[in-house]
């Protein structure tokens, strides 16, 4: 038997605004290392999804799986 795995989502996402001074924002790579691959991951899913439906394009919502085979001699 294969590994099973469980990936949880949230339904929705909060919206949070926080005031900076200019140049004491922080970066994006320090909120980004606060969340958890999981959350990153679904985070990812949903601009795809947003980026899909706003360009109208045909593209199947999802990752797209990807086999390349090589070979060796």
């Amino acid at each position: 038997m294969g590994r099973e795995f469980l990936l949880i989502v949230p339904l929705r996402m909060d919206k949070v605004v926080r005031k900076f001074k200019l140049g004491e924002e922080p970066s994006d790579l320090e909120y980004w290392l606060t969340k958890t691959p999981q959350e990153r991951l679904s985070a990812l899913e949903e601009m795809r999804d947003l980026t899909i439906r706003l360009m109208n394009h045909g593209t199947k919502p999802g990752f797209q799986r990807v086999c390349t085979i090589i070979k060796r001699g």
